[in-house]
Order: structure tokens, then C-alpha cells, then sequence
């Protein structure tokens, strides 16, 4: 059984998320300690339980400590077994977050399979379901990992109540490696304002401000206004950086007696500090290639405009169960380069 404590690096639920992804490809064992320990709300929470579950049922694993608030987990995985399956995080938890604890595990199966993860949309801390769609499942694509999602309802904070559905075909190859060093020519900034149960003039002003601040460094901006079927109030902004070499996005949400401008202003100055580099690769989609390209058949390589907490996390999370070599060069917070010998 492999032991992960998870107080290291940044000490939250990236590192269960990891470790339950890798005991799936590999088969291992493994037990987590100290789970979320850096966190206000220590040890398991609803959409970290929802990922122990769903993890535990597309493997038929034996968990123990699988419960709310619980600091520590075992989890033993069987097979894991392609179908369709539908699971309710019950809270405004990231439904993005769950299935990119299962995405690559289905992807390597033998069939392909239909997951409906029902819970938040576009909450704090996690990836947007449009960041999802439209960043990292084409970077998925471009290893030879297919799948595609859609939005069946939105879920914002703190209502939920969303739903994503994701098709996953079988892979029956190693992902392709990554050579990512340089971001290239910049094409055009794309994206969607959005609001749900609130004035579309929130959504209108989120893009006048994004669109104001971006076109003196971009010409080709193009943001769509939208309006979402959701079960309670919210407002996003997403923006998609498409260059020569990559794609990057970056998300503003909405929160009460937050202002449009600022939600705006969010998105933008994330997008901006990325240009400032040469960097292709987005500070959230580093630590997301990690995993994939450790399965690799080959040497990847990319460069990163920051250099995070969570990459560096994930990094040590895979070394725990695969034998890959990984290098990360630069500072915590900078621009860095990350290398990659997959084992695939």
C-alpha cells in the first residue's frame, strides 16, 4: 500500500484527487493521511467524498474512512470498469474537479463510458465548466484522449444544483507526449459573460470592462453574452487566449456585492500576467499535464507562466506511484519549465 500524507505541498484536495486517479491506472493501494490539512475545513468534504465514491464505484474499490470529515482514507481499487454512470455531489461542489479525478482512468479502459456528475458548475477554487470544455479537454485531444462534455444546467455557488454530462471513448495507446516551450503568434481572445437569474446587463458590463482592458494588447477579441438555465443566481466571465501553440483560459465569477468590473478585471489581469510571459502553458493547466504526460511514451516538455503550489503537489504525488522522471525548473510564483519521461 502506498502512504500519501496530505499535508504536503499545498495540503488540499488536489492531492486526494491525484492519488485516487493514480491507485485507478496503476492498481495500487493507497492510504492518505492528514487529508486536506492545510485547509479552514480539514479532512474529507462533499465533493471530496463525491470523488472517493465515484472513484470507488468505476473500480468496485474497498474504501474505509470514506466518510465527512474523516483525515484519513484507504481505498483498494479492483478493475476499472467503463459504463455509464450518474452521481450527485449534493452541494455546490465541482463537478469539474470529480471528473477530472476519473477522466484519465476511463480513458485508458477498455470501453467507453457516460458519466452525469450533477453538483456546481462554476464555484471557487476549480475549474469552470467552460475552462473544462474549451481548454482542457482540447489539450487532452491533442495526447490522443478523447471525450467531450456538455452543460445540462449550470450550478454556482452556493446553490448548485448543476449538472455536466461526459463521454469518454477508450484510448488504447499511451498519450502522445507534449512539446509546449513557446506560446507563438497570439491569435484572438475568446469567451462567454454569462449570468443566471440575474440582470443581462451584468453580463454586458463584465464583457465592456474585459473587452476594454484587453483590446489595447489583443485586437481580436470576441466574447459572447449568454444567459444560463440554472437553479440560483450567478455571473462568470471565461476567457480563451488562443496562440500558435497552446490555448489558456482564465475565469472571473461572480459573488454577492461583488461588482461586474471586478469580476471582469479578475479574468483580465490573469489573462495579462500569462502574456507578460512567453510561456504556453497556464498556470491551471500545469499541474493538469502532469499526470497525463507521466503516461506518456516519451519526453515532454513545457513551459508554465507560474510555477504553483498545486504543480509542484501533483509532481510529488506521481512520483509516489510511477516511476516517470520529472523536472521542474524556476521559482515557486515564476515562469518555469517542466520535463517529462513518461513511462507509457
Amino acid at each position: 500500500m502506498i502512504l500519501i500524507d496530505g499535508s504536503q505541498g499545498e495540503g488540499g484536495g488536489q492531492i486526494l484527487r491525484s492519488a485516487l486517479a493514480l491507485s485507478l491506472l496503476t492498481g495500487q493501494a493507497v492510504r492518505i493521511e492528514n487529508i486536506r490539512a492545510k485547509r479552514p475545513k480539514p479532512g474529507l468534504q462533499p465533493q471530496h467524498l463525491a470523488a472517493v465514491r465515484v472513484a470507488a464505484a468505476i473500480a468496485r474499490a474497498e474504501t474505509a474512512g470514506a466518510e465527512l470529515g474523516s483525515a484519513r482514507l484507504d481505498f483498494r481499487p479492483g478493475r476499472v470498469r467503463p459504463g455509464t454512470y450518474s452521481f450527485e455531489i449534493g452541494t455546490a461542489g465541482a463537478v469539474t474537479l470529480v471528473l477530472q479525478t476519473v477522466f484519465l482512468p476511463l480513458a485508458l479502459a477498455d470501453a467507453a463510458s457516460t458519466l452525469f456528475i450533477g453538483g456546481g458548475t462554476h464555484v471557487p477554487w476549480s475549474p469552470s465548466f467552460e475552462y473544462i470544455a474549451e481548454v482542457w479537454l482540447p489539450m487532452l485531444q491533442r495526447l490522443g484522449l478523447e471525450g467531450e462534455v456538455a452543460l445540462e444546467r449550470a450550478g454556482f455557488y452556493p446553490r448548485g444544483g448543476g449538472q455536466i454530462r461526459a463521454h469518454i471513448e477508450p484510448t488504447l495507446t499511451p498519450p502522445t507526449p507534449l512539446v509546449a516551450l513557446e506560446r507563438g503568434a497570439v491569435h484572438r481572445v475568446t469567451g462567454i459573460s454569462a449570468v443566471a437569474n440575474l440582470p443581462l446587463g451584468i453580463a454586458e458590463r463584465q464583457a465592456r470592462q474585459a473587452e476594454k482592458r484587453l483590446r489595447p494588447h489583443i485586437g481580436d477579441v470576441r466574447l459572447r453574452i449568454e444567459t444560463l438555465n440554472a437553479p440560483g443566481p450567478g455571473t462568470a466571465l471565461f476567457l480563451r487566449l488562443e496562440s500558435e501553440h497552446a490555448v489558456a483560459g482564465f475565469v472571473g465569477l461572480g459573488a454577492r456585492g461583488k461588482p461586474a468590473e471586478r469580476v471582469a478585471d479578475e479574468a483580465v489581469d490573469e489573462l495579462l500576467a500569462h502574456l507578460a510571459t512567453p510561456a504556453a502553458i497556464d498556470p491551471h493547466l500545469a499541474d493538469q499535464l502532469i499526470l497525463p504526460l507521466a503516461l506518456a511514451r516519451g519526453r515532454s516538455a513545457f513551459r508554465t507562466s507560474a510555477i504553483t503550489n498545486h504543480l509542484l503537489t501533483h509532481v510529488a504525488v506521481v512520483r509516489a506511484f510511477l516511476p516517470a522522471t520529472i523536472a521542474v525548473e524556476g521559482e515557486l510564483g515564476a515562469p518555469g519549465k517542466v520535463i517529462i519521461e513518461g513511462v507509457g
